[in-house]
C-alpha cells in the first residue's frame, strides 16, 4: 500500500467516530430472495463505454424500471474529493437498490453497474475491500453481465479518472473478476444502436436458457 493511501486511511480513522467505523466494517446488506423466473442483467465496463446509455435504452425497450448508477451522482454532489468511507456507502446503496428492485417483482432487472465495479474501485485506490462485499458478490445471482467494450472514445468529465491505458487495464480487470467469480458475460460492441440491438438479442436468449 502506498504512503499516500496509508496517510489517507490514518487520517480517516483518526477523525471517524468508533460507531461509524464499526458500521462500515459490519455494513453488509442482506440480499432479498429472488424469484427463479426473474432475469437479472448487469451492465459493466470501463469509463465512458456507454453503460448508462445502454441501461436506459434497454429499460425503455422493455418498458421496465432499471437500477441507475448511484456512484456518479453521489460523487458529483460531494464538492470535495471522495474518501474510502464514501465508496463503502456507495457499495451499501448498491445493495439497497438491488433489494428495492427485487421487491417490485419485475420479470427483468437491469443494473447500471453493480458491486463488482465498486469492489475493484476499493482495491485499486485503497487496497482494502471489506469481506462483506466479496461475500455479497458471491451470493448475488446475475444471469449475465453485459460488458460494454472500449471501442467508444473516452470523453473526460468531472468524475472520470481513468482514460488511455488505465481504461484498458481496468477493462481487463473487470473481465478477470467476472471470470474469477464465474459470472457469465457478453462483450457488447459497436455504436449505441448496435449495442442496444446486440444486448436485446442476447437477453432474448435468456428466456429460453
Amino acid at each position: 500500500m502506498s504512503t499516500k493511501v496509508c496517510g489517507q486511511l490514518l487520517f480517516y480513522l483518526s477523525f471517524t467516530p468508533l460507531w461509524h467505523y464499526w458500521a462500515i466494517l459490519n455494513g453488509k446488506k442482506t440480499l432479498k430472495k429472488l424469484k427463479k423466473k426473474t432475469k437479472i442483467v448487469a451492465i459493466t465496463g470501463a469509463e465512458s463505454t456507454g453503460k448508462s446509455t445502454l441501461a436506459k435504452a434497454l429499460a425503455k425497450h422493455y418498458n421496465l424500471p432499471f437500477v441507475p448508477e448511484f456512484a456518479r451522482g453521489y460523487v458529483e454532489q460531494l464538492q470535495r474529493s471522495y474518501t474510502y468511507e464514501d465508496v463503502i456507502l456507495i457499495a451499501q446503496k448498491q445493495v439497497e437498490q438491488y433489494n428495492e428492485m427485487v421487491s417490485k417483482q419485475v420479470p427483468l432487472i437491469i443494473l447500471d453497474t453493480w458491486l463488482l465495479i465498486t469492489k475493484i474501485w476499493l482495491d485499486v485506490v485503497y487496497g482494502i475491500v471489506p469481506e462483506w462485499i466479496d461475500q455479497t458478490i458471491k451470493e448475488t445471482r446475475i444471469d449475465v453481465f453485459l460488458v460494454c467494450d472500449t471501442d467508444l472514445p473516452w470523453v473526460p468529465d468531472s468524475v472520470r479518472e481513468n482514460g488511455g491505458t488505465d481504461r484498458e487495464k481496468l477493462q481487463q480487470t473487470y473481465i478477470q473478476e467476472l471470470e474469477k467469480y464465474q459470472f457469465p458475460y457478453q462483450i457488447i460492441k459497436g455504436n449505441y444502436e448496435e449495442r442496444k440491438k446486440g444486448a436485446i438479442q442476447f437477453i432474448s436468449g435468456l428466456d429460453t436458457a
